[in-house]
């Protein structure tokens, strides 16, 4: 996958090269670098490591007798070229990153390049690829041994172009080891000896063994930046003898503090300070720096004693390749002192800082020593000085040192160790703590008293409930001090009077663990959960809620620049003083701080004693954890300036895995997606932080921390941009970071066309629907409309047949009575007349609005409307009328229901108003189906009028229409001799809710014979 990273980190190599501010601290001992091993043993490597070099893109490629491995900081890789290419031999001698990202592989018996996920082997080549070099022109140099193409020991590659040196213009046959000389030369380095090579010249160098005494062969070579080089030539004798070749001319160097001979020696290398490392065969590796030699071997970490070759990567750290694995040394913000370093006992509990530059450091409560100059010096135990427990010290303004010494004071003035006592010649007590106040007056928090000493006499001595709890004393810049309760509050003491001022915070008793005080009278310290300032009386704690990384503090320190330093759990925390002073005037103000950790080399841990932290006259800062002593210079932070290259290695699509090239497709219905990436930072890989998001999918950047893969579960199809940014040990992000273009291909049922189909699908079931909706409410309508007609139709039969013949009736009577005005007799009789039918039409009004609402006030009972149609005066007092009904009612449809009664309304109606009969039965039977008899016995009807109806009378024929509404069936049966008989028969589907079986009728017909539901009635 091509990087997509700026093109001046290409250069990186050669800028690293030339820039020696980006190695490891020169004045750091090589016990105090951060040590990583890998070895074999452990399955961090397959085969043993021979070779390593850094390409551009950022990668450690280790090459080792059973193929090659990438390695990211973080994972070892085995290496596999692509499918159909493979390396000549699996067997890597050496190996180099060059300028134009290539990686050059020298084999047991070739030479192959990888680049752009291409490999290129060089078949024409043989023999073992010992050694291979970049020159300033970009010219790649190897050198081999065992080789049998007969063309020469030196090549050249030149735009891919290859050209060998034969022994006719190199002096040797095998060529062990390669170096830059000055003006274009090489350095080349055979068995038997050292020579400086230009094409077409050449200078031999220790071939007649000339000024070296029992010379044998050529061991080891290397050039630094300053141009020199130094070697290794084997030579009899116990002392190591090397050559250092400067201004034109070898001079030897001998090193009686290396234990090793020339012939131990394996590798040399001259880092980007000039200081030169050397492996050895059996000693591991020693470091010349000036006059100064250290040791580093399996005892200090060291994978292995057999040291075979050395490198410094792009960020300066220095990696170590040995027979057993690899090792690497690499800078820390925080130095550690242990005895290895010098100290007496790993037991440092408390520092302070010396008038003179120094440091005291108390180890183990008995053994003070001195640091000064870099060395430690021995001041405590000594004869005349009594007892071995201290408990704290203190240096006065003059440099006298006083120490709490089991339940005594004692100063060291000048030499002379003298105790201080009370008037009574007792000891003071234990000591808590001392300082000194802008008087030079001694205050010493020492049994129950607190008391001031001056000209080594006690001048003042108190005691109260809050000087027997103080823990900690500060001077004040007023001339008093300040005491540091158990409990939490702090005393300010000035002039023989006391104010206290507890904690700000309800309920918070913490003790406080140290304390400084400003010039201007600021006093900052700390308890186990908190930071406060006290301006005044004013308090306020600064806690995690304001942005602390961790509680549990233990010290704290200001450095030159006013910034507090927090020794806690979780490692230095560094808050700026413009931090602090937002924080004052926001106490609820959230604060950025910085946090170095053990990655960083801090050890944290709590003491006793007191105090925990010092900053020396040069500016760095100094901690006691009880075990070791740990310094850092806040000024000369060495920070890592180089953001990490960012590479996508891998992508995973439901367990499928794809190489990461730009535009690649995955197949449909992926849904498990893996994307590994990582950063390429080999300081503290640990502390490499990613930020990542899926254009296409991720609203903004996700958070991963330090995880190397990206997790997806819901992608559609589509086209998708991965985009992933990291940033190294230091805070230094590389905003560019590494994009990878990927699609997931569309499933048919995911394609456009599908997509439209279904949009075409949806809109014509749209349409239909629609279109189905828009008619049925035109049914709808047409439907009322329907029964609006109908109703308006069954009103203009009832009118007719009723109301509109009674009318009629009524004028016929009022113009008759006209026609003889008069006669008062007959007007009068003739307005009886009237009366009368025009309550016979008021009845007739009220029988049509009757027969319209008594659907909706009798729900199923059709018995009872048709016997409230059988007593209104319309039935002749003659007529007899009987009412039956058989079966059970059931629920019926309203409307179907209306209709029958309407239809049975009119059957009674007009037997009582045409039949002349005598007696009229009506008969409602509830089975499968309802059935309706209305039978009287009178004079029948004319078979004309029951065939056709009769002219200006709808009643017939309303009734055959309401009986073709509901789906029945009407019978009519009339004659002269029985009268006549009006049946109706509706299905009971229609009728009914629910449906009514034969076994239902069954046992409705016992249930209404044994309870009586047969019944009738009988009027007239």
């Amino acid at each position: 996958m091509r990087i997509l990273w700026p093109r001046w980190l290409w250069l990186l190599p050669a800028i690293f090269a030339l820039n020696s501010a980006w190695a490891v601290d020169p004045s750091w001992l090589l016990s105090q670098y951060a040590h990583t091993s890998w070895k074999t043993v452990d399955g961090a490597l397959v085969g043993s490591p021979a070779a390593i070099a850094q390409t551009t893109d950022g990668y450690l490629w280790i090459g080792t007798t059973l193929g090659l491995v990438r390695f990211d900081g973080a994972r070892f890789v085995p290496w596999n070229p692509p499918p159909g290419q493979r390396l000549l031999d699996s067997r890597i001698f050496s190996l180099l990153g060059s300028r134009d990202g290539s990686l050059w592989i020298g084999t047991g018996y070739s030479l192959s390049r990888w680049k752009d996920g291409q490999l290129t082997n060089y078949p024409q080549l043989s023999g073992r690829i010992e050694a291979l070099l970049e020159d300033a022109a970009g010219t790649i140099w190897l050198g081999r041994t065992q080789a049998t193409d007969q063309m020469g020991p030196l090549c050249q590659i030149q735009s891919l172009q290859l050209q060998c040196f034969g022994t006719d213009e190199v002096p040797f046959p095998n060529i062990l080891q390669l170096a830059r000389g000055n003006d274009g030369a090489i350095w080349l380095g055979g068995y038997p000896e050292l020579c400086l090579w230009r094409p077409g010249r050449s200078r031999i160098y220790f071939r007649n063994r000339s000024g070296f005494e029992g010379f044998s062969s050529f061991k080891a070579l290397d050039t630094g930046p300053d141009g020199s080089t130094w070697a290794a030539i084997d030579s009899p004798g116990p002392v190591l003898r090397l050559q250092h070749f400067v201004d034109g001319r070898w001079r030897e160097q001998r090193f009686p503090d290396i234990p090793v001979r020339n012939s131990q020696v394996t590798a040399l290398f001259v880092d980007r300070n000039n200081q030169l490392w050397i492996g050895t065969r059996e000693r591991g590796v020693f470091r010349v720096k000036r006059d100064r030699v250290e040791h580093f071997d399996r005892t200090d970490g060291l994978s292995s004693d057999f040291v075979r070759s050395f490198y410094q990567d792009h960020e300066g750290t220095i990696w170590i390749v040995t027979s057993a694995g690899l090792d690497n040394l690499r800078d820390l913000h925080v130095a550690t002192y242990s005895m290895r370093q010098g100290l007496a006992a790993d037991g440092a509990g408390s520092v302070l800082a010396s008038h003179d530059s120094g440091l005291w450091v108390l180890e183990n409560n008995e053994i003070v020593q001195k640091l000064q100059n870099g060395r430690f010096s021995l001041f405590l135990p000594r004869p005349g000085v009594p007892g071995h427990h201290l408990s704290t010290f203190f240096e006065d303004h003059a440099g006298r040192l006083w120490f709490g010494i089991e339940n005594g004071l004692f100063v060291d003035d000048h030499g002379e160790f003298r105790p201080i006592l009370h008037a009574d010649g007792t000891p003071l007590g234990i000591v808590f703590s001392i300082t000194e106040d802008t008087a030079h007056g001694i205050w010493v928090r020492a049994g129950p008293n607190l008391d001031r000493i001056q000209d080594f006499k006690i001048q003042a001595e108190l005691t109260s409930t809050q000087i027997r709890t103080a823990y900690i004393l500060a001077a004040a810049p007023d001339g008093g001090i300040v005491l540091g309760l158990v409990d939490g509050e702090l005393v300010r003491y000035r002039n023989g009077e006391m104010r206290s001022v507890a904690s700000s915070e309800t309920g918070n008793t913490s003790q406080i663990r140290d304390m400084t005080v400003d010039p201007d009278g600021t006093v900052w310290g700390t308890t186990v959960n908190e930071l406060f300032a006290l301006r005044g009386l004013k308090r306020e704690n600064l806690t995690a809620r304001n942005g602390l990384p961790c509680d549990g503090i233990f010290a704290l320190v200001q450095d030159d620049a006013h910034a507090i330093w927090l020794y806690s759990k979780c490692g230095l925390i560094r808050i700026a003083r413009s931090e602090l002073d937002n924080w004052w005037q926001q106490p609820s103000s959230f604060i950025h701080t910085t946090l170095l950790d053990q990655a960083d080399g801090v050890q944290p841990g709590l003491t006793s004693l007191k105090p925990q932290t010092a900053r020396t006259a040069d500016g760095r800062l100094w901690f006691a954890n009880g075990r070791v002593l740990q310094s850092i210079d806040p000024a000369h932070l060495a920070e890592n300036p180089i953001p990490p290259p960012v590479q996508v290695e891998s992508v995973v699509a439901d367990g499928n895995t794809h190489l990461p090239r730009q535009g690649l497709r995955l197949p449909p219905r992926t849904r498990d997606l893996e994307i590994a990436y990582t950063a390429l930072s080999y300081v503290a890989p640990q502390k490499v932080r990613f930020r990542y998001r899926l254009e296409g999918r991720d609203a903004g950047w996700q958070e991963p921390g330090t995880r190397r893969q990206a997790f997806y579960t819901d992608l559609g199809p589509g086209r998708y941009t991965f985009h992933v940014i990291a940033r190294n040990n230091d805070g230094v992000w590389n905003d560019t970071g590494a994009r990878l273009s990927f699609s997931i291909a569309p499933a048919w049922y995911q394609t456009v066309w599908f997509e439209l189909a279904c949009a075409l699908f949806v809109l014509v079931v749209a349409w239909a629907l629609y279109q189905l909706r828009i008619r049925q409410i035109a049914a709808a309508m047409n439907a009322r409309f329907d029964e609006r007609l109908d109703e308006r139709t069954r009103l203009a039969r009832e009118f007719h047949d009723t109301l509109l013949q009674t009318i009629q009736g009524s004028k016929m009577v009022a113009d008759d009575a006209l026609d003889e005005s008069a006669d008062p007799a007959r007007m009068h009789h003739a307005l009886e007349r009237l009366s009368v039918w025009l309550g016979q039409a008021t009845q007739e009004g009220r029988a049509a609005l009757h027969s319209l609402r008594v659907s909706t006030t009798q729900r199923n009972d059709l018995a009872e409307a048709f016997r409230r149609a059988t007593e209104s005066d319309r039935i002749p007092g003659s007529m007899s009328v009987a009412v039956s009904v058989v079966g059970v009612p059931g629920e019926m449809h309203p409307v179907v229901r209306d209709e029958i009664c309407r239809i049975g309304y009119e059957a009674i109606r007009n037997a009582s108003l045409h039949s002349q009969a005598d007696r009229l039965d009506v008969e409602l039977s509830y089975a499968q189906d309802l059935t309706l008899r209305v039978k009287d016995n009178g004079v029948g009807i004319d078979p004309l009028v029951l065939d056709t109806g009769k002219d200006g009378h709808f009643g017939l024929q309303g009734m055959r229409e309401r009986t073709a509404r509901i789906g029945g069936r009407l019978t009519l049966l009339s004659s002269a001799a029985s009268g006549t008989e009006i049946k109706l028969v509706v299905p009971g589907n229609i009728i009914f809710r629910a449906p009514r079986s034969a076994r239902w009728t069954l046992l409705a017909r016992i249930r209404s014979f044994f309870l009586g539901t047969n019944h009738s009635s009988n009027t007239g």
